[in-house]
Formats: C-alpha cells, structure tokens, sequence
C-alpha cells in the first residue's frame, strides 16, 4: 500500500502529485496493460465500484473506499492500479481503502 499524499491514508494504487503521468498501469494477476490518458473518457461510480472508461478498454475496479481512487482518475494522476492476489483479498478486510477486485475489457468496435 501506499500513503496518499493528500489524504495521508494508505491506497492500493500509486499516485503523482508532481504532474500528470501520461498513461496508467493496470496489473493483473496474468496480464499488464498500460494505456494512456489520452484515450481516458470518463469514471463513473462510488465507494464500492469505480468504471473508468478509455477508448479502447473498460476498466471496473471493486472494493471499499474508492472514492478516493475516482478523484484520482478524474485528476489523471494515478500511475498504477493492481489487482490483489487471492489471498490479499481477504487479508485485507480490515482496510478502509482496499481494492478487492481489478477487470480489464477490451471494448469491441462499433459499441
């Protein structure tokens, strides 16, 4: 975990306060995209499911205190997003900031 420079609460996902990073890292257990800002729509959601939509992929992140998560994608600062392990899902319970669950989508053309 990290301690969110402004909040000093510790988040699953890395954040720049220095500037804009250009693109954001979604690391899956068995797979890595990375994708740009450029192509970030918009984020929608609450506390407990954030969708962050790009041109090209869905992301849906689920968990507990991600409203934070959402002022960090509407600010285009958050570097990297993980999904936890299996066993990391529930040792965490106890987190007010944790992220249970990472999906990627690749959105089909014409949608």
């Amino acid at each position: 975990m990290v301690t969110h420079p402004e909040s000093k609460i510790e988040v699953p996902w890395t954040v720049s306060t220095e500037q804009r990073v250009l693109g954001i890292q979604l690391i899956l257990l068995k797979r890595t995209f990375v994708l740009p800002w450029s192509r970030f729509l918009y984020a929608e959601g609450d506390a407990s499911e954030i969708r962050a939509a790009f041109s090209t992929h869905d992301v849906v992140v689920t968990g507990c205190g991600l409203d934070r998560l959402l002022e960090d994608l509407a600010a285009q600062r958050v570097g990297a997003l993980r999904e936890p392990a299996r066993s990391e899902r529930f040792l965490g319970a106890a987190e007010p900031v944790r992220i249970i669950e990472l999906n990627v989508v690749e959105v089909e053309e014409g949608e």
